[in-house]
């Protein structure tokens, strides 16, 4: 008998992994997967889910990534929809607390609370081992952190490394200053390149990640720079209004303005290239 033709100790179908509804059976291999949340982790290891919900089809991020890939509805999904697609297993997150109670009638469905991955490393650490590919989440890592570093080199070049940044949003007519966990620039500025908020604001940011703040306190919150999300200003505004023209910031240009079609996003292949995006832009200052 040739020896190719022996077949190999088959692996094991399915695998129990804790989660927080408890151990469940989850596919060692999973073929047809709907993701609610998490998409960026899971192309960032070359897994590409039969759908996702609307609001990941429209991340600038994925490119091409998702072509072809089911849009389940808004949120995190409609079940109806899910339950027609016969996945094999569901991620989600915690925010739909009824729809996930129903979800493991239809496949084994893994919650994963909201922001409860802290950083790009455990999530795609965590994503790793739950799809079987370590192997890919290493190397895909391993590649950010090159790339991270090379980001923050190249800023730290031009911009001294005490210089304090602001990551503020402007949604109607509030004002929100943002910490290092929740997108809009702050996991690029706070975490990529290391720069500090103004001391101010750091107390406030603690609990629960972000402070609401008024126009008229705006001199006592605002760095050096500011890496703002708004879908109603412009940088002529900011110097049209004024308080927001009495900052050094507004006065010298050093303020960068993106949308929240861009800025909202935080997944893992988001933060890598909003860091690059910001340094460019940092480094053309």
């Amino acid at each position: 008998m040739n020896g190719d033709s022996v077949a190999p100790a088959e692996e094991s179908q399915t695998k129990t992994i804790s989660t927080i509804a408890g151990d469940i059976e989850v596919p060692t291999h999973p073929k047809r997967i709907v993701a609610g949340e998490y998409l960026g982790s899971l192309i960032a290891l070359g897994v590409v889910p039969i759908g996702t919900s609307n609001h990941h089809i429209k991340n600038p991020y994925f490119g091409d990534a998702l072509k072809g890939v089911e849009d389940i509805g808004e949120g995190n999904g409609n079940i109806e929809k899910i339950l027609e697609m016969e996945p094999d297993l569901i991620i989600m997150d915690d925010t739909y607390a009824e729809m996930n109670e129903q979800l493991p009638k239809i496949a084994p469905t893994v919650i994963i609370p909201y922001a409860s991955l802290k950083t790009v490393h455990e999530e795609i650490t965590y994503f790793g081992k739950l799809l079987g590919k370590e192997q890919e989440a290493e190397k895909w890592l391993n590649d950010y952190d090159r790339r991270i570093a090379e980001a923050k080199q190249k800023v730290l070049q031009v911009v001294p490394a005490d210089s304090t940044f602001s990551i503020l949003e402007i949604m109607d007519k509030n004002i929100s200053a943002v910490g290092a966990n929740f997108g809009k620039g702050g996991q690029a500025v706070y975490g990529g390149f290391g720069f500090k908020p103004p001391a101010a604001v750091v107390d406030e940011m603690k609990d629960p990640g972000w402070a609401s703040i008024s126009n008229e306190v705006l001199p006592k919150y605002v760095g050096d720079y500011i890496i703002l999300t708004s879908d109603s200003h412009t940088l002529a505004d900011l110097k049209a209004d004024p308080i927001w023209n009495t900052l050094d910031a507004v006065k010298n240009d050093r303020v960068y303005i993106w949308g929240s079609d861009r800025s909202w996003y935080w997944d893992p292949i988001a933060i890598l290239l909003q860091t690059e995006e910001i340094a460019e832009w940092l480094v053309g200052k």
